[in-house]
């Protein structure tokens, strides 16, 4: 369940929650020309923490360059702006989605060099993306009939608002088929990625992940990696079948809204006992030590916000 923030951080002022809006026939709102970002803030030992903030922020940077938005922020500006959105919304916890937009309608033409974009920061309580029996027990996913975007299709490598009717279909397609999630295949028929999600696979104790040749750089994905290698568990990116991911040991998502999600299902087939497996558990809790501050070893990920 989500609970709306009271304030957000709009082109360097803070507005009420409902005064934060676009024009009916913005060039963002017809054709999804923006780019965004999804950020985690956790309530540490010492106070609220943003999770990789600067990590994220670069991100959004290079999207914009991508389509050609000129961030007229830098990217300390913008921490700063994030920090200024987490403290002026009293959540313990926080979900945080800055946005790069355009509010003119018609004015670029297609091209956006000479446009202004402008940004917003809005802060919400999202809770967990997924609730507390699927990441105990696991979630069932669903081959979805749409393919991720080809590289020359979209910019896979921006996370543009755009993009994401692709993940929206290939989710609702799965629900309506009776499941949580969609896992969305390559144009080659390789496991991509969930709808909002990277996917990981365990087989004989070693983790596997599509490359980023075709999908976003993930930074849980990154996060979820490093600690991997960090425990000694052998990690690896390598293109695989879907039938390939039928049989492993363990199978799991990774994504800031999804943290570390354990798959029981995948098309009514059971992933090993059905359960979360050893190393998915272990590498979720590594990750949230992280993540609130109790594995000092990833200090460097947190920005102090109190």
């Amino acid at each position: 369940m989500i609970i709306k923030g009271k304030k957000i951080w709009l082109n360097g002022q803070m507005v009420d929650w409902e005064e934060a809006k676009v024009h009916i026939i913005s060039d963002t709102f017809c054709f999804g020309y923006g780019v965004f970002e999804g950020i985690r803030c956790y309530k540490t030992g010492k106070g609220r923490a943003v999770f990789r903030l600067r990590d994220h922020l670069d991100r959004l940077i290079n999207s914009g360059l991508v389509l050609y938005l000129n961030i007229t922020y830098s990217l300390d500006e913008l921490a700063e702006a994030v920090h200024k959105a987490v403290g002026a919304n009293q959540f313990e916890e926080c979900y945080i989605r800055p946005m790069v937009y355009v509010s003119s309608y018609y004015e670029s033409g297609g091209d956006f060099r000479n446009i202004v974009p402008d940004v917003a920061i809005a802060v919400w309580d999202w809770g967990h993306y997924y609730d507390e029996k699927a990441l105990t027990g696991g979630i069932r996913v669903k081959i979805a009939s749409y393919a991720r975007h080809h590289v020359n299709v979209h910019m896979t490598k921006s996370k543009a608002f755009a993009n994401y009717l692709n993940f929206v279909l290939a989710r609702g397609e799965a629900i309506r088929a009776g499941f949580r999630e969609g896992l969305l295949l390559d144009i080659n028929g390789c496991v991509a990625e969930g709808a909002v999600d990277n996917v990981f696979m365990v087989k004989k104790g070693e983790l596997i992940t599509p490359p980023l040749t075709h999908i976003l750089e993930g930074i849980t994905r990154d996060s979820v990696m490093t600690i991997a290698r960090d425990q000694g568990i052998p990690c690896r990116e390598e293109f695989f079948t879907r039938d390939q991911l039928y049989v492993a040991e363990e199978v799991f998502f990774t994504g800031t809204a999804a943290e570390i999600a354990p798959i029981s299902e995948v098309d009514y087939i059971q992933i090993g006992d059905g359960t979360p497996g050893p190393i998915t558990k272990e590498l979720a809790q590594l990750f949230f030590d992280a993540a609130r501050g109790k594995d000092k070893t990833y200090a460097e990920w947190l920005s102090p916000v109190d």
